[in-house]
């Protein structure tokens, strides 16, 4: 579907979630209570509005999303994303326009580590092995990775998490539902 006939569904109420019902669900289980939060690729905002109304009241989201400009000369993504993630008031936002590997120097983030990031951009291996190897070494002791598209599909990364992210010492599978795969840091690096 175009971005702009997304856009026309959204603003009718008819565009569907971008993740399963179950993933949001697993998605808001672990993020709830949390304090630092990061969504990488936030698109239409619509797991970024759950993460937000499951976090801590005083909690901050840091919504990762470069939003490049469409052929209209604007991004329609972003109008979306922001006005879904705008519903929720609960904690805060920081909204960072950068790719994932760029966001993760953010000094803002690196102030202290994360209790939770949700990498939901990256179907390939190469595209998870960079956002893998930025965010990964920012999560707490005891905090949440969750990766979108890392399970039970033909997608690169697939493959990536299987060989790489599964075998990482630092991490402990904790939750799978549809293509997410949910981990514990359950030790330093």
């Amino acid at each position: 579907m175009s971005v702009l006939l997304h856009f026309v569904k959204w603003t009718l109420g008819l565009a569907p979630a971008e993740v399963t019902p179950a993933e949001r669900a697993c998605l808001a289980k672990h993020a709830a209570g949390r304090r630092r939060l990061a969504e990488i690729g936030v698109w239409h905002g619509g797991t970024s509005r759950q993460l937000r109304s499951a976090m801590a009241p005083d909690g901050t989201l840091f919504a990762v999303d470069p939003y490049e400009p469409g052929r209209l000369g604007f991004s329609i993504p972003r109008i979306v994303g922001t006005r879904e993630v705008e519903r929720v008031c609960n904690g805060s936002v920081v909204w960072i326009r950068r790719n994932g590997a760029e966001a993760a120097t953010n000094p803002e983030i690196l102030q202290s580590p994360l209790d939770f990031v949700f990498i939901d951009n990256a179907q390939s291996f190469d595209a998870l092995k960079v956002e893998w190897e930025a965010w990964s070494p920012l999560i707490r002791l005891d905090g949440v990775i969750a990766l979108h598209d890392s399970r039970e599909s033909e997608q690169g990364s697939v493959q990536f998490a299987r060989d790489v992210v599964l075998a990482d010492p630092r991490y402990q599978v904790v939750d799978t539902v549809d293509s997410l795969t949910v981990l514990k840091r359950c030790r330093p690096s």
